[in-house]
């Protein structure tokens, strides 16, 4: 679905606005029918009757052509998708920031929780996650274990982007939202 073109930076991009019924002022549209079929060029009027008496919203695909093209999709789908294709295109991207979150390897089962907790609310919001476990002398081991354990409890929120990295004072593993 298509938005309008807006300035960004250097060039043009499509806006994600979705252009649906009222919305649309174009006098005429090239419409198409709930199922597919083609209806031809009709006035914005009669496109918003047919879409009222379909029980749909009638919702331009495209700015780029005279008159624009048209469709009737079922109520409140097409957001539902235009949703959907923003979230899977952020996911692609792997846009979203990367936060970190700093533990210890003597970390009490309470702060657990509560750092498993603000690991899976970071990745269900699409951010990435960088799980962090300070170490001093022969820790090593032990930090391991916990990053492993957090990878496996936060197996429905996210997965690893990178193996386990041990350095001198610190184990660290990157999540990405599932």
């Amino acid at each position: 679905m298509a938005g309008e073109v807006v300035r960004e930076g250097m060039g043009w991009r499509m806006s994600n606005k979705l252009l649906m019924n009222e919305q649309i002022k174009s006098f005429e549209v090239m419409l198409t029918g709930v199922n597919g079929e083609a209806l031809g060029v009709v006035s914005r009027e009669e496109a918003l009757a047919l879409a009222k008496e379909a029980k749909a919203d009638l919702v331009c695909t495209s700015l780029m052509s005279s008159p624009p093209p048209c469709k009737l999709v079922a109520r409140g789908a097409a957001k539902a998708q235009r949703d959907q294709e923003n979230k899977e295109s952020r996911l692609k991207d792997g846009a979203g920031k990367v936060k970190e979150l700093r533990l210890t390897p003597d970390i009490e089962e309470h702060d657990y929780d509560t750092k498993l907790r603000q690991a899976a609310k970071l990745l269900e919001s699409g951010n990435r996650v960088l799980l962090v476990v300070r170490i001093s002398g022969k820790e090593g081991p032990k930090a391991k274990a916990l990053l492993e354990r957090l990878i496996a409890d936060l197996a429905g929120s996210g997965k690893k982007a990178t193996g386990i990295q041990l350095s001198g004072k610190q184990a660290a593993v990157e999540m990405l939202p599932a």
